[in-house]
């Protein structure tokens, strides 16, 4: 069993033209023993955005604190603390912060891609 705060797995920040002022870590992972799932938590600044991406697998996504929105079929739909998302596979998708205060959430991958 594995109890750990999310402050103290120091992230993998993410600030280029691709993906700018994202921090993203592994909370539960293959490290771990985890052979389902990966549980991520990723925090988005002011103004930031993960890549505009697809990939074979789906994601579940949990909006923790603040407001963004993410891109569905071509159009950004408003996300705010307390949505859930789901993302099928082999969709094009991307998250931005929309607002003025950091974007937090949980993503849940299945184990085998890449957890970062």
């Amino acid at each position: 069993m594995k109890i750990q705060s999310y402050k103290d797995v120091e992230p993998t920040v993410f600030d280029n033209d691709v993906a700018k002022g994202v921090a993203g870590r592994v909370l539960i992972g293959k490290e771990d023993g985890a052979q389902r799932f990966c549980m991520r938590f990723f925090e988005l600044q002011p103004d930031g955005h993960t890549p505009r991406h697809t990939h074979d697998w789906e994601h579940e996504i949990f909006i923790h604190e603040g407001e963004g929105a993410v891109l569905k079929e071509g159009n950004w739909v408003p996300v705010r603390a307390g949505d859930a998302v789901f993302i099928p596979p082999n969709e094009d998708h991307q998250i931005k912060n929309t607002s003025e205060a950091p974007l937090r959430f949980i993503c849940l991958i299945p184990s085998g891609p890449p957890e970062l």
